[in-house]
């Protein structure tokens, strides 16, 4: 399917931005990816859109990465969507039995007519040459895209009256349950998950997404819709990059608050990057990463480039690992993935049992939640973050639903993993309740 590429300057790319995403809600099928101007040695693009599917393909999660595989080799060309969490059933011998309150499709992914890549003043589109004569129209379309004052509130009141699938006392209980894995030898770390929901709402979802990454500016935020079913998210968090043979990805575990005082905020990294509980739970999924990619990686080939170096976000600062590898040329994009999924940050070690007992006491089926929204590349490279920081929003079922979660080690203390899940819920709370 071939492309027509052009290129063009854009004199305020800031504002251009923000018309683009607004233009396009009025298509079905929708990714943005905004990196925020975070600086960041592995970002590929300031912010990519992809709209209007012209071919599309979804699954549950039975044979879904042989599927995915073969939908991405045929239609070879760009390629974006997302994997549910509860893909990890296709990878091993798993299930998903807790309430689903948003319905996402497993695994989605769509051929876009229509793409455009903005990097410093360029913008690159990328169309598909039966739509290509709608290039200029859209371009004028875009530009002419009014936008509203940042400082007025949003348009409509949020009454949203945010619930909790798990309260605290059952939170505690729960995460004495892990513990007891645990000491009993099971595991020696789990990533244990909370939903916040609220029923019977809606919401302007590119407002709502706006708002939010306003607040967080992160480096791998998302936009996502798919027909009724949205994702914005706020992630800071890279699971796997696949740029030539150099396969990156860049677990997040370690947590700590700002402060609007520079002096007691730098102090905040130091007591983060020096703290050995956060610094344990890091090194724990680097060696399980490691092991993930040596599965597809080139002999001796996997490199810890970063461990647990503090970066700092507009909401939190985290301990951020980069572990690398190099691929053989024959090695199929999607089975890199398949490999290394779900990413190790948000399951646990060993990875396998931890997946097991998150399954039995988590309360909500994790979906999108957790999972990786990007996209795959003519020339089979791909770019994914991991889930996280997101508002979920199905617009037919008026469901919204957020989830944090945290690492549990043996030296977890329950009330302080409790108060890293509300610190971590902070801007999605915010911003729902306005």
């Amino acid at each position: 399917m071939l492309r027509t590429v052009k290129t063009q300057h854009i004199s305020n790319p800031e504002r251009f931005k923000k018309q683009l995403l607004l233009w396009s809600g009025q298509f079905d099928e929708v990714v943005w990816l905004d990196s925020n101007n975070y600086n960041q040695k592995y970002t590929s693009y300031d912010a990519v859109l992809a709209v209007d599917a012209f071919t599309v393909f979804q699954t549950d999660y039975y044979d879904a990465f042989n599927q995915l595989k073969e939908y991405q080799t045929t239609t070879n060309d760009w390629i974006f969507g997302y994997l549910s969490y509860d893909l990890k059933n296709d990878v091993e011998q798993l299930s998903s039995n807790n309430f689903d309150g948003l319905q996402f499709p497993e695994l989605f992914f769509f051929q876009p007519k229509k793409l455009f890549f903005l990097k410093g003043n360029v913008l690159e589109t990328h169309y598909l040459n039966l739509v290509v004569d709608e290039l200029k129209e859209d371009v004028d379309s875009i530009s002419q895209t009014e936008i509203e004052d940042e400082k007025e509130e949003l348009s409509e009141e949020n009454n949203i009256k945010i619930k909790l699938r798990i309260h605290k006392d059952e939170y505690f209980s729960k995460v004495n349950e892990m513990l007891a894995h645990m000491h009993r030898g099971d595991i020696y770390e789990a990533n244990f998950c909370q939903e916040f929901y609220a029923e019977d709402t809606t919401i302007n979802p590119i407002e709502t997404y706006q708002k939010l990454n306003a607040i967080s500016k992160p480096p791998l935020a998302s936009f996502l819709r798919v027909y009724d079913k949205y994702l914005l998210s706020a992630s800071p968090e890279r699971y796997i990059k696949k740029e030539g043979l150099k396969i990156t990805s860049q677990p997040i575990k370690g947590t700590a608050k700002r402060s609007l005082d520079k002096v007691e905020d730098e102090q905040l990294i130091k007591t983060l990057s020096e703290d050995i509980k956060e610094r344990s739970e890091n090194i724990m999924i680097v060696d399980l990463v490691r092991n993930d990619l040596s599965k597809t990686a080139t002999k001796g080939s996997v490199n810890v480039e970063e461990l647990c170096k503090v970066y700092t976000f507009d909401q939190v600062h985290q301990m951020v690992s980069t572990v690398t590898s190099t691929v053989n040329k024959s090695t199929h994009p999607v089975d890199i993935i398949k490999t290394t999924f779900p990413m190790g940050s948000m399951t646990g070690a060993p990875k396998i049992s931890a997946m097991q007992i998150i399954e039995e006491l988590e309360a909500t089926k994790r979906g999108l939640y957790s999972g990786a929204v990007g996209y795959f590349s003519p020339n089979d490279d791909f770019d994914f973050n991991v889930v996280i920081r997101s508002i979920l929003y199905n617009e037919t079922n008026k469901y919204v639903s957020y989830s944090v979660g945290g690492a549990i080690t043996a030296k977890s203390d329950p009330l302080k993993e409790y108060e890293e899940c509300l610190i971590k819920a902070k801007a999605m709370r915010t911003v729902l309740e306005n």
